[in-house]
């Protein structure tokens, strides 16, 4: 489809929610003829890719690097011109650290380096294993890449049909779990639990999750990490400002209550306010959960509603925010850090079996070196990221009580230190900027369920099946974003937004 065109039906097109998905859907109808109005429950745009600044130190609450930069570099293409991301490269991509002493730098673009990283950490064996192993990842990525990343999911009989499935299939190896996958072919303990590390990245359990979640490893190492300067909540402000420019309206503190349906389409949405729009269309951006159970109760969507309930939900983040005072010698000299506790496990029962905060977590430090992001040269704003249970005040953690939330904050500082060996000695006195974030203000603030991040986690074979649908069965309902097809992160937010505008185009041309 050309971007040039202007659609030949021009509709009225009402966005739940100014994320990234709903903003880059936006974005692109407006550009091709379509009158687009976005609904944001709170005073700012951008969902969970947020910059927060306390007293000039900037933290990247949410995605902390972007990959696969060229689907944005590809929306502002298509919706205009092109435009400078700021990028920076991150090398190390990461610095990862092991209860038993041991550490491991892997290079940005570079599988040679990281090979030789490998070599000279845990020996030959390891090197030539991950190599097997990468080599596997990126055939899985292009066996998958798509049906199951780079438009709307297929349904599975339409998806059986198609020429070579059974050798992608094959590839792909849709019976095993990553953590199952990957024993197969790694002997080395520290590197396996990299790849077990891959399954948070969708909020899920490296001992659910599909195998195929081993392409996040081939796509981190072939597109690499990139830091955007001055914060990637940026992403989020050039995104907005393409779409205010193309003529599309933000209704920001503007609550939806439902989503109201006629007949068999909907006909328009209703605010807090009581303020009732008509639309033609409407794309949610909104948490799946919400969308079914809170928004939307007609019965057209009953077996979507019913598939969603199916997911579980992913799990969510205890963050710690500090700004540390300057000092010659930094803490953390790479962009993004990581320390594994002794037993991995551990910390998956704790989360989604015992559903409570985790004694001894994976803790992942994002130290930018961007002088943008702090008061002084010499500072440092460390963003430290907890894997936690969600808020289940009833049948799991209440993370309500700010009391709890601080004494687990004060221990995990601690804790830290710890790990960090001599330089962690100097940790606490050198805070000056401290907060602490819980799964119940993740739950507050975007309305998440419980706090988590990524909407429905990878958990099973089918997880990929029971997540919002990009195109409902329900007429002029379309779906973005975190919780739909093809999932959570910016790179997939992003290509939702361009499966959901090309759905509304051919429907407008045909």
């Amino acid at each position: 489809m050309s971007h040039q065109r202007k659609d030949a039906q021009s509709l009225n097109i009402s966005v739940l929610g100014a994320g990234l998905g709903g903003m880059s859907a936006a974005a692109r109808l407006a550009k091709r003829g379509h009158k687009v109005q976005v609904f944001e429950r709170s005073d700012r745009v951008g969902g969970k890719c947020q910059t927060r600044w306390i007293e000039g130190y900037g933290f990247d609450i949410g995605p902390s690097l972007l990959t696969l930069p060229a689907v944005y570099r590809d929306f502002f293409m298509k919706t205009g011109k092109p435009i400078d991301l700021s990028l920076d490269e991150v090398d190390p991509a990461f610095s990862y650290h092991f209860a038993d002493s041991k550490s491991v730098l892997f290079p940005n673009l570079s599988r040679h380096k990281t090979l030789e990283s490998i070599r000279s950490s845990f020996g030959d064996l390891a090197s030539v294993q991950w190599q097997s192993l990468m080599e596997r990842a990126e055939q899985m990525w292009q066996a998958s890449r798509n049906d199951f990343v780079e438009r709307a999911l297929p349904k599975p009989f339409d998806l059986l049909r198609r020429k070579g499935i059974m050798k992608d299939l094959a590839t792909i190896a849709p019976f095993a779990t990553l953590q199952d996958f990957t024993r197969k072919r790694i002997e080395n303990q520290n590197l396996r639990y990299i790849i077990d590390r891959y399954a948070t990245y969708t909020g899920s359990d490296p001992r659910e999750v599909p195998a195929v979640l081993l392409t996040i490893a081939f796509v981190e190492e072939a597109f690499g990490a990139w830091h955007i300067r001055g914060g990637i909540g940026r992403l989020a402000e050039m995104v907005y400002q393409r779409a205010l420019d193309l003529g599309v309206e933000f209704h920001l503190n503007s609550e939806v209550s439902s989503v109201n349906v006629e007949r068999d389409r909907v006909s328009g949405i209703s605010l807090e306010d009581g303020t009732s729009i008509t639309c033609d269309v409407a794309i949610s951006n909104v948490d799946s959960y919400l969308l079914y159970n809170s928004l939307l109760t007609s019965p057209l969507v009953k077996r979507e509603r019913s598939r969603v309930n199916r997911t579980t939900a992913s799990l969510s983040g205890f963050s710690i925010l500090l700004g540390l005072k300057p000092s010659a010698q930094r803490l953390f000299p790479h962009h993004h850090t990581v320390y594994f506790p002794a037993d991995y496990e551990k910390e998956f029962d704790s989360i989604f079996k015992e559903r409570k905060p985790v004694a001894d977590p994976t803790f992942y430090i994002c130290s930018p070196k961007d002088d943008s992001m702090l008061p002084h040269p010499d500072a440092e704003s460390l963003f430290i990221l907890i894997n936690a249970p969600r808020h289940q005040p009833v049948d799991g953690f209440d993370w309500s009580d700010s009391d709890a939330v601080s004494r687990y904050g004060e221990t995990m500082i601690d804790l830290l230190a710890m790990k960090m060996g001599e330089a962690g000695k100097t940790l606490r006195e050198r805070i000056q900027v401290k907060e602490f974030r819980s799964p119940a203000r993740i739950e507050s603030e975007y309305a998440s369920l419980g706090g988590s991040i990524y909407g429905p986690s990878s958990n099973g074979m089918r997880a990929a099946f029971r997540r919002a649908p990009n195109v409902s069965r329900l007429k002029g309902l379309y779906n973005v974003g975190g919780s739909a097809h093809p999932g959570g992160g910016l790179p997939l937010v992003g290509l939702s937004g361009e499966i959901v505008a090309d759905a509304i185009s051919h429907s407008a041309n045909n």
